[in-house]
């Protein structure tokens, strides 16, 4: 067997194996360059309709004119034959001598790939956001107590000798953040700001 021969014959190996990888969504096309009439030497996937046998693509026709062609075209935009828009590569196989003999290309369906692309926008679009900011996340006592004290010490105070209107704010704050719906925030609150339980009900009307 000819060096030629056993480049094409494991390249068919890959053609095949790439293929079935990807059924339905993309062809892969092996061409035998030494023989342009009838390059095509395996095909799977079978997108373009094309068959063992077809003739050389005008690209197949350009590598084995030019020996100075790139080896491996990448992602170039392509079209199947009914219009289905196609993401294209195309390796070149030389031989010891520097000689095209072959190439590998695949020719990726992205029609469906763009309708997809379009729902997942679609779905994750959305509105304007609510009046409120939420939270995702579930709250703890531990961050009750962290935000009761970070908001006296930026004012000056402990928790306990905030003035009754800062201390009546922040209760309002709490509650609309969600806080005083924790198991025994209220208690807590209390024990924080130095309050009965009567203040906390009374700031929050």
């Amino acid at each position: 067997m000819t060096e030629d021969e056993l480049l094409l014959r494991e390249a068919e190996k890959i053609a095949h194996a790439v293929g079935r990888m990807f059924p339905g969504l993309c062809e892969v096309v092996l061409h035998d360059l030494r023989d342009p009439a009838h390059a095509v030497r395996a095909i799977e996937g079978g997108l373009s309709g094309r068959a063992v046998g077809d003739p050389a693509t005008e690209l197949g026709l350009a590598r084995i004119a030019d020996p100075g062609f790139p080896d491996v075209l990448q992602n170039y935009p392509n079209r199947f034959p009914d219009g289905r828009p196609a993401k294209s590569t195309s390796i070149g196989i030389r031989n010891a001598e520097g000689e095209y003999v072959a190439a590998l290309c695949l020719n990726l369906d992205v029609s469906l790939l763009g309708s997809a692309a379009q729902a997942l926008t679609r779905l994750a679009r959305t509105d304007d956001p609510p009046p409120l900011a939420e939270t995702l996340r579930a709250r703890t006592s531990d961050e009750l107590r962290a935000l009761v004290e970070d908001y006296a010490t930026e004012r000056g105070h402990t928790p306990r000798t905030l003035p009754t209107a800062a201390k009546k704010e922040l209760v309002r704050s709490l509650k609309a953040r969600g806080f005083l719906e924790l198991k025994n925030a209220v208690p807590a609150l209390t024990d924080l700001l130095g309050i009965s339980r009567a203040s906390v009900y009374n700031y929050l009307r």
